[in-house]
């Protein structure tokens, strides 16, 4: 595996056990690109998942605002 996509799945938050499966079915291409997609998929539900928190607690600021709480 060439450095560059080494570093940039690091990059991208692929564990060491990612990288070497996604290594050894480099020959494969679709399969690279499944399991791209995949972690993908993953990391965008850790956004969603961090943004419905921030909902949450920006709609706690403004109830504490709206009830003089804060």
């Amino acid at each position: 595996m060439k450095e560059s996509i080494r570093q940039n799945l690091i990059d991208a938050g692929c564990d060491d056990v990612f990288i070497e499966q996604f290594d050894a079915c480099s020959c494969d291409t679709k399969q690279c690109e499944k399991m791209l997609a995949a972690h993908r998929k993953a990391l965008l539900d850790e956004v969603h998942e961090k943004e419905r928190c921030i909902s949450c607690l920006d709609y706690l600021v403004f109830m504490m605002k709206k009830e003089g709480s804060l």
